[in-house]
């Protein structure tokens, strides 16, 4: 079934997980499109986090064959007129389809956010514009799109705080993208509503421009 667009919220309710551990483990990670992150460097970052959700921005035809590799689901979601985009892989089958949800598109590349129902709550994997002003209009548009219980995560080009109501900064606090090798920025964001923050942690780049983050996500119990 191919992706649907939707711009009104998208998933009204959300079930548990199984077992007594509802915590999911997240990564996410802008692999870069020329020449980057390979699919040895995933498998070998999934194989030593071992996590539950892996969302990747900038990703390529060059990562297809990733569930072929290690197993689990996974679906690409180019942005238009781009040969790179949004991706997601998981250690289990996915009740729906990953959804896309137009943005306001930037001066240069038409935005897209891929939308991810977990059962528990909804994920949003973001590589937002960088406009300033711009990327917290699109944030604010996913927002409105998203269930009560909800996590945005990706690349947001955000410097400073994201003035998105209800939602709270809870990844790491260390910079993950160097600019030139010059000014240390913070872009690779985690914002829930909702939810609860475990742990977040910064992981390595390995051909990247920026580095992977991780966070443990749970519903408040």
């Amino acid at each position: 079934m191919p992706p649907r667009s939707s711009e009104s919220a998208i998933f009204s309710s959300v079930s548990p997980r199984h077992g007594h551990d509802r915590s999911v483990k997240i990564l996410s990670w802008n692999l870069l499109h020329r020449g980057g992150v390979t699919l040895e460097d995933i498998v070998a970052l999934i194989a030593h986090e071992k996590p539950d959700i892996v969302l990747m921005q900038e990703a390529t035809k060059r990562i297809d064959n990733l569930a072929v590799r290690i197993g689990g689901h996974y679906a690409r979601n180019p942005l238009p007129g781009r040969l790179h985009g949004l991706a997601v892989w998981t250690s289990i089958a996915l009740r729906h389809p990953s959804i896309t949800l137009t943005l306001q598109p930037g001066m240069a590349v038409d935005r897209l956010c891929q939308i991810i129902d977990v059962g528990d709550f909804t994920l949003a994997n973001v590589h937002l514009s960088h406009g300033q002003l711009l990327n917290r209009r699109q944030l604010r548009r996913i927002g409105r799109a998203l269930p009560a219980r909800a996590a945005i995560l990706g690349d947001c080009n955000l410097i400073g705080a994201a003035f998105l109501p209800g939602f709270r900064d809870v990844g790491p606090r260390q910079a993950t993208f160097d600019m030139g090798g010059i000014v240390p920025l913070r872009l690779d964001r985690c914002f829930v509503r909702g939810l609860t923050c475990r742990a977040a942690k910064i992981l390595g780049r390995a051909g990247s421009d920026h580095h992977a983050i991780a966070v443990r996500l749970s519903i408040p119990v």
